[in-house]
């Protein structure tokens, strides 16, 4: 059998590298004179090419000498009919388009190949063509743009559909004159062709909705020849369901549901796709794409089966129950020879198998996870975690095995995603709890990461002494001290003495320990001890809860900024904690599909709190305000779809409100100046200061301020409606440049949605890790209680987020969460209101025809406490 040199890669030529790594833009601008010489060696001139193509790609620059020098020098090639130099010339005129000034020089060769008989040099030359050329030149070759998109030969129409695409960002006024060619490039027999007709198309046409709704539908009618270009119809039928929102009755539905008996496989995919990733699409219309894939599951190509397992897991993800008839496929795909469709299979089965199922699916999982590399094993775990939530009842069993994988081999990775799952599932079942902490302190003794260990020590710090017999996690804590890294003995004499501030019986003996570790070699361990030693030693609970239980709830870099401040003025009262901003409780991230290829974006370091506090600090008006307590989300005083959108966010001060509105002018021939939200005076709440945006130009965001002072006269009066109207001065202006017309213009208003002051914008949610401590170290001074009907809701579910929402607090200790089946339930609140005062809150609920609540408040400031309290009323 003879095999083709050329496709075999050779082992010696592998081994020699790269042999363009060492070479120098000086060096490759010198052996460029080459192309000066007579006669021409193509074989050298490719060379030189390949190097200069090279060292752009790689990132060096030349400067527009060079540049234009090299150019000129390279135009003398064309005097050659060598094939592959002539191509290598195409490909360096268009990498060396930018860097030159004199790249129309070419235009004339380009011009004459793109036209000429040899169609190996046509479509390159058009695409070559199209990279010098700019809207003063793009005229001077239309014409012959226009024969190429409509020319016989399928390489250079394609070449022209796909170079005029790229003209179109500057010059879309002239590409939309070629679009009569295009449409009959659409009628071609090629199917690249017809795709590149259909997308040029559809990118001059999609400003206008109409015009897309006619192309769309007249070729839904006469339909396309290549399956390339019917997914991208596909994909512009599904963008125009998604915008109209006019349900599953509409053609475009039918079209897409249509394309699901397609003969290509590639056309069915994409059917079945566009209607799973359809918002609000029920099981009944999912069915038909679900069977389809099911189909797709049993292909003997990997990447179909690929394809089909990673939609049906996607679809899982919402609608379980309707990928539950797959199951039987899917459990076949676990033992795939591709182990990413062996996971994504599993995955699946983890989120739409039953109660009854799980044992037998966790059996399976076990001997598949030996089979598979880390970053797999992490997405099955992470389907687990999803599981364990889904069931409660299972938590015994998926403690076990998680256990068990816990002790395999594995990486940082893996290891980490099995303790937070364990976790989760300790902190959601207190049945679990006991067996959880024993499998984590089994771990944490032959544990190599410091991340893991101090995070499970922290753990067992926190749960441990809650738990019937405390004492017997002393020993596996203990056991960090003596034989791991000063990390983890750090982490190790924070958990003990937080035994020893709840455990009274156990205190001697924390002492005890504590007193060993301040003779520790490491400075962070030893004052650790020392410190908590002390604190222990004084037998205090407001201390213990102060210093131990619950630690700074402040915001470490505005206190570094606030230090440094304090220390910069001349002010002789002492330091007030007070006045340093809090951490806030944030929500999570959304999960990010663990597969995806895609590039995490740059996490910034700057948190909003940062960003909002240097935006207002930069307006004058604002800068005696004092440091910023909080910024609510963004507010809608208006629909999306109106000619100003305005949005509001409401910064709160010790006593005052900023009102931050963002406004956003969407009519592309109007221009407003001296833009001001006003609002309207109420009895209380005082407009003091109003900052406006000088001009608001089309599609732009302007930002304007109010600032509002907080009542005085009443401390408890806290929430309020505001009528706000925008105001603002009309220029008209041309849409096509932007310029205003010389007129004064003339003033304008517009309604807006009122802006709500809540009790919520006056608290700040923080956690206390340990609620009862915090109670006790309030005291009863300033307890406010009383009791209410809550008639708008009906579960006591619904009650809780309804309470939360309202007052804007951090629940604790889980309490957010009612279990199944109870009449009764008690949820802990915690916060700290403007000013700084930590309030604290314990709501008894009972359900009995509807939901009553025992409120009881706490906080170290009367008016705070009383705030909290007739909230609710």
């Amino acid at each position: 059998m003879l095999t083709m040199p050329g496709m075999r890669k050779d082992k010696d030529e592998e081994a020699m590298g790269n042999p363009f790594a060492h070479i120098e833009r000086t060096a490759v601008l010198q052996e460029a004179r080459i192309f000066h010489q007579t006669p021409i060696n193509p074989r050298r001139c490719c060379e030189t090419l390949t190097k200069i193509i090279y060292l752009i790609n790689q990132g060096e620059r030349m400067t527009t000498i060079e540049a234009t020098d090299t150019f000129f020098a390279m135009t003398k090639l064309f005097q050659s009919e060598d094939v592959i130099m002539r191509r290598m010339c195409y490909l360096t005129i268009k990498e060396m388009a930018q860097m030159t000034e004199n790249a129309f020089i070419v235009t004339q060769s380009l011009t004459k190949d793109m036209n000429g008989k040899q169609d190996i040099f046509r479509a390159a030359a058009v695409r070559a063509l199209c990279a010098i050329t700019d809207s003063s030149t793009l005229q001077g070759i239309e014409r012959y743009m226009k024969q190429a998109i409509v020319d016989k030969v399928h390489p250079v129409a394609s070449a022209a559909l796909v170079s005029s695409l790229h003209l179109s960002k500057n010059t879309k006024d002239v590409v939309k004159r070629w679009v009569n060619e295009v449409q009959e490039s659409c009628q071609s027999d090629n199917i690249m062709v017809q795709y590149h007709a259909l997308g040029l198309l559809y990118h001059l046409r999609k400003q206008d909705r109409l015009a897309t709704s006619k192309m769309v539908a007249k070729y839904m009618r006469t339909g396309l020849k290549s399956p390339f270009a019917t997914c991208m119809l596909i994909r512009i039928a599904s963008k125009l369901l998604e915008e109209e929102d006019t349900g599953h009755d509409s053609p475009f539905f039918a079209f897409i549901e249509s394309c699901l008996r397609n003969k290509h496989e590639l056309v069915i995919y994409e059917a079945a796709s566009a209607i799973v990733n359809m918002p609000n699409c029920t099981a009944r219309e999912l069915a038909p794409a679900v069977s389809v894939l099911q189909l797709f599951l049993s292909s003997p190509k990997p990447s179909f089966r690929y394809a089909g397992v990673r939609t049906l897991n996607k679809v899982a993800m919402k609608h379980p129950s309707a990928v539950t008839a797959c199951n039987l496929d899917l459990e076949n795909l676990i033992t795939d020879v591709n182990r990413s469709i062996a996971t994504l299979a599993i995955t699946t089965l983890l989120k739409t198998g039953n109660e009854s199922s799980v044992e037998r699916l966790m059996k399976q999982i076990t001997s598949f996870m030996s089979e598979i590399s880390d970053e797999f094993k992490v997405v099955v775990v992470r389907a687990i975690s999803e599981l364990c939530q889904k069931y409660p009842h299972k938590h015994a069993v998926m403690m076990n095995y998680l256990s068990s994988m816990l002790r395999d081999e594995g990486g940082f990775a893996y290891k980490k995603a099995i303790v937070e799952c364990i976790i989760d599932v300790l902190e959601e079942s207190t049945e679990s709890k006991e067996s959880g902490l024993a499998h984590l302190c089994e771990f944490i003794e032959d544990c190599e990461h410091t991340v893991l260990a101090t995070k499970i020590i922290h753990l067992l710090g926190r749960e441990g002494p809650k738990t019937p017999n405390p004492s017997k996690y002393i020993r596996f804590i203990y056991n960090r001290v003596i034989l791991e890294n000063e990390a983890v003995r750090a982490a190790a004499v924070s958990a003990l003495a937080r035994f020893g501030a709840q455990c009274d019986d156990l205190l001697p003996s924390i002492l005890s320990l504590l007193s060993r570790s301040m003779m520790d070699e490491d400075d962070e361990v030893r004052d650790r001890a020392t410190f908590y030693y002390h604190t222990l030693n004084n037998r205090q609970k407001p201390l213990n809860s102060a210093y131990i239980l619950n630690g700074l709830t402040v915001s470490v870099r505005s206190l570094e900024r606030c230090l440094e401040e304090y220390v910069q003025s001349t002010a002789e009262e002492p330091f007030n904690m007070k006045t340093v901003p809090l951490v806030s409780v944030t929500n999570p991230e959304p999960s990010v599909d663990p597969l995806s290829t895609s590039r995490k974006p740059k996490e910034t370091t700057a948190t909003k709190h940062d960003i909002y506090t240097e935006q207002l600090r930069r307006v004058p008006e604002f800068a005696q305000l004092g440091n910023l307590f909080k910024s609510s989300e963004p507010i809608e005083l208006t629909e999306s779809e109106t000619e100003y959108v305005v949005t509001c966010i409401k910064h709160v001060f010790a006593k005052h409100i900023v009102l931050q509105f963002n406004c956003t002018n969407t009519l592309n021939d109007q221009i407003l100046e001296d833009v001001s939200v006003q609002i309207e005076q109420g009895d209380s709440f005082e407009v003091i200061a109003y900052v406006s945006c000088p001009s608001l130009p089309y599609n732009q965001l302007g930002t304007t301020y109010a600032c509002l002072l907080i009542p005085e006269d009443d401390l408890t009066d806290v929430t309020t409606s505001l009528s706000c109207t925008l105001k603002f001065v009309v220029k008209d202006c041309d849409p096509n440049t932007g310029e205003a017309d010389d007129d004064d213009g003339y003033g304008d208003e517009y309604a807006l949605e009122d802006c709500d002051i809540n009790v919520a914008d006056h608290v700040m949610k923080v956690p206390k890790a340990s609620f009862g401590s915090a109670w006790e170290e309030l005291g009863d001074e300033n307890e406010f209680e009383d009791t209410f009907g809550l008639s708008s809701v009906s579960t006591l579910q619904d009650a809780v987020k309804d309470i939360i929402k309202y007052l804007g607090m951090q629940s604790c200790e889980r309490s957010d969460k009612v279990q199944d089946g109870k009449a009764t339930h008690s949820l802990l609140l915690s916060g700290v209101y403007r000013g700084g005062h930590s309030v604290l809150a314990r709501a008894k609920l009972v359900l009995r025809d509807g939901v009553t609540m025992q409120l009881t408040v706490r906080s170290s400031d009367p008016i705070a406490a009383q705030v909290i309290t007739s909230a609710v009323g």
